[in-house]
């Protein structure tokens, strides 16, 4: 094989095609295939083993601070969504509707949930009575669908995985502070787990979430510098509880609404562990949500007591992180490049020599970096590697996000930095709708957030020179 060549082919550099580089991984890597309904996705196993690997520290998280997990229905009858009119406009153009069971016509439609206030709304609505029955602290993993016209795996797609928290509560202070805990976790979530940095701030009125009082959102930035939503959380106040008539008795024995709050996170995070991470050669997986954490490769698996070592090896590691011994009949070469795909964060070689000389060579995905580690050290330094793995990845991340950040003071400064480059765009606001869609129209950028950290760019909007009251994190977005 000539020197250089690729082992696994038919990866388009991030470079020449960004939007084919992320198609060729999430085909080559095996996280997905199409199906036949159009707009939905076969999540394959080693995908939807990150996605547990994501559930699995959310749900720890959310049942941490007091959450319950249930299960609302996938329908949702027609009246029930025309309940809360602001939400069900602002969901109208998604929802997929069912019209005949068999063979009988409905008497009245059945929306596929594309989201579940409502069905949330309805059983609070019987089962809170009093401030004793208060709060109640729900979240539901579950799919929802949403009619899409243009869709990716992960990132957009007419059904797609989700969690969604419903939460109702006494007090407007109690569902802020349940509004702003949520985020702060999903905030840990992305950069603990996911080594993906984020930008935590409130959406204007325009891009809110439809019924919300407020919402608030972390925005992360991709290899290309667009903008993707990783999460949100809502505070709903009281809209919806006056809507469903969600009232209970306080202590004084006065009725009152509920304040409620919702907040959510989808397979679309996979996207951007792809987006934020990879290269050229495939996935970068961050060691704390990849399906195989360490694999080891035999060298010359053929010759007397390889295989046998390299078993005793996997049993080993196998009692300090997710391991796999491939002894397939394929070249160590072919098992590199495949591994390399698939983003494993750490590989471990193992042949004659090194069994001679009482070694074993580690490989770090994210940087290439060789290290030759004796065999009587390697349960303490996998741990320690992996743990460098994942910060590093945060690191770079952050990086990456940062050098990408740039700072406009006028709409043609604006303009200039997303023709030229590709990144966040800080610039300062007069909180008028007005200058918000001209920003969109005009430029082409949407804001992502006013971010909690305010920062005084300068004392005049970007748009049109009157008195500014925010700083706003823009882009364009996913």
């Amino acid at each position: 094989m000539a020197k250089g060549k690729k082992l696994v082919e038919a990866i388009t550099s991030m470079n020449d095609d960004f939007a084919q580089w992320y198609t060729d991984i999430v085909k080559k890597a095996e996280l997905v295939d199409y199906s036949s309904v159009k707009g939905c996705m076969i999540i394959r196993p080693y995908g939807y083993a990150i996605w547990e690997n994501i559930q699995r520290d959310l749900d720890r998280r959310f049942k941490e601070t007091g959450h319950e997990n249930v299960y609302m229905p996938m329908f949702i009858p027609e009246s029930l969504l025309q309940k809360e009119k602001e939400h069900v406009e602002g969901f109208a153009p998604e929802v997929a509707w069912v019209t005949r069971f068999g063979e009988e016509e409905l008497t009245e439609k059945l929306c596929v949930r594309p989201t579940s206030e409502t069905l949330f709304c309805e059983h609070y609505s019987k089962i809170v009575q009093s401030y004793n029955d208060l709060p109640k602290l729900y979240n539901q993993w579950c799919s929802v669908v949403r009619c899409e016209k243009t869709t990716r795996p992960f990132l957009r797609t007419t059904e797609f995985l989700w969690q969604e928290g419903h939460t109702v509560h006494a007090t407007a202070e109690e569902a802020e502070e349940e509004t702003i805990r949520m985020l702060n976790i999903y905030a840990k979530h992305c950069e603990e787990v996911l080594a993906i940095p984020v930008i935590k701030g409130q959406k204007t009125e325009k891009e809110k979430f439809a019924g919300a009082k407020a919402t608030y959102t972390i925005e992360s930035l991709m290899h290309d510098g667009k903008a993707l939503q990783t999460g949100t959380s809502h505070n709903f106040g009281d809209n919806f509880a006056k809507a469903f008539n969600i009232q209970y008795t306080d202590k004084s024995g006065k009725l009152q609404y509920v304040h409620e709050t919702s907040w959510g996170m989808t397979t679309r995070l996979i996207g951007a562990v792809i987006m934020v991470h990879g290269d050229d050669n495939g996935l970068i997986i961050p060691p704390k949500v990849a399906p195989i954490q360490v694999i080891l490769v035999p060298i010359a698996q053929h010759k007397e007591g390889v295989l046998e070592k390299a078993e005793e090896l996997k049993n080993t590691i196998s009692k300090i992180a997710r391991v796999k011994l491939d002894v397939r009949d394929k070249m160590p070469g072919w098992k590199f490049a495949e591994y390399e795909m698939k983003g494993v964060p750490l590989r471990i070689e193992i042949g004659p020599k090194d069994i001679e000389n009482n070694q074993c060579v580690f490989v770090r995905r994210d940087n290439m970096e060789k290290i030759t580690v004796g065999l009587n050290e390697v349960e303490n330094k996998i741990k320690e590697v992996l743990d460098e793995i994942q910060n590093d990845m945060l690191k770079r991340a952050r990086e990456n996000r940062d050098n990408n950040t740039f700072v406009a003071k006028s709409m043609d400064e604006f303009d200039m930095v997303l023709k030229e480059k590709a990144g966040f765009v800080k610039a300062m606001w007069c909180g008028e709708k007005s200058c918000e869609d001209k920003i969109k129209e005009e430029i082409g950028a949407t804001s992502r957030c006013i971010p909690f950290e305010q920062e005084q760019i300068s004392d005049t909007c970007v748009c049109c020179g009157k008195k500014a009251k925010h700083m706003v994190y823009w882009g364009k977005a996913y």
